[in-house]
């Protein structure tokens, strides 16, 4: 079978890198900042599109390309129809979330913040909506109380070869089978971008937590600002130390270590970005 791969970033590289082992690739397709997968596709004389599709110039290049699988795998962009017809047998896409909820970008992100237990991932076929098409395959991932964007993100690349290959195992033998989502259930999130990671203290400590950890390091992080200065927190836990209910929210209480009072208890910040503003008890976080 000759499979047409569209991948950005390193998820996407590193099931690229394992497809191309064992796989025959009659394109590639990325973005201009994905440079390893630019770079895996020279190394192996693959041809390769970059950048958006929806330009004239993708119609081009897929022109007269013998393509039996499309999978698009972390891809940054949506894709139209005239390329998702140029697969002759099946065209699906890896989705980091249990569809039909979490459709949109960076589900795993939004499952965390929403204090979810478990998520997941879903091979589904690609059609003109956003993570609309037919479910094919799902595989379920708990989220543990520790883990962050990153480490759920390192789940997810662990379990996205497999799941492709199975399915490729399965157009082989012809056992496909898919079903349609239930667009009763689906939900929504939007793309999120460093500047939505501001903290509001006014929140309980679990919410707080929760949207720490999901942007925590390597992401860009969730943030607050002392006398002007982003200070960008990446773990945090709950303190013993006391307080009075009517301080307001973002007060500093403690220093050594950096405890701050929120709406339900002293949240302890464990680890932040350095700051070169030093802190004072009593001022705010803000």
């Amino acid at each position: 079978m000759k499979l047409a791969l569209l991948s950005s970033g390193k998820l996407g590289y590193e099931t690229c890198k394992k497809l191309i082992k064992e796989h025959h690739i009659s394109f590639m397709m990325t973005d201009k900042k994905s440079a390893d997968i630019i770079r895996l596709a020279k190394d192996h004389s693959i041809e390769l599109y970059i950048g958006n599709p929806r330009e004239e110039k993708a119609i081009d290049f897929i022109k007269e390309k013998e393509v039996d699988i499309l999978i698009t795998i972390n891809y940054l962009f949506i894709i139209k129809q005239e390329l998702i017809n140029v697969a002759k047998v099946l065209a699906f896409n890896i989705h980091g979330s249990l569809l039909p909820k979490y459709r949109g970008r960076t589900p795993h992100v939004w499952a965390i913040i929403n204090d979810e237990k478990e998520t997941g991932i879903t091979a589904h076929k690609i059609d003109k909506d956003l993570d609309s098409g037919e479910v094919i395959k799902q595989i379920r991932i708990n989220i543990k109380e520790d883990d962050t964007g990153a480490t759920l993100l390192a789940k997810y690349q662990k379990n996205y070869f497999p799941l492709i290959n199975s399915i490729l195992q399965d157009v082989r033998s012809n056992r496909v089978t898919s079903y349609q989502q239930d667009d009763a259930k689906a939900t929504y999130f939007k793309k999120r971008t460093p500047s939505d990671g501001r903290i509001d203290w006014n929140w309980q400590f679990r919410r707080i937590n929760n949207w720490v950890r999901a942007q925590a390091h390597p992401y860009p992080g969730a943030f607050s600002y002392y006398k002007d200065e982003k200070v960008v927190i990446d773990k945090v836990k709950r303190s013993d130390i006391g307080f009075h209910q009517n301080m307001q929210n973002g007060t500093i209480l403690s220093i050594d270590p950096l405890v701050v009072k929120c709406s339900n208890t002293a949240l302890e910040i464990v680890s932040h970005r350095e700051a070169s503003s030093k802190f004072i008890i009593n001022e705010k976080l803000n």
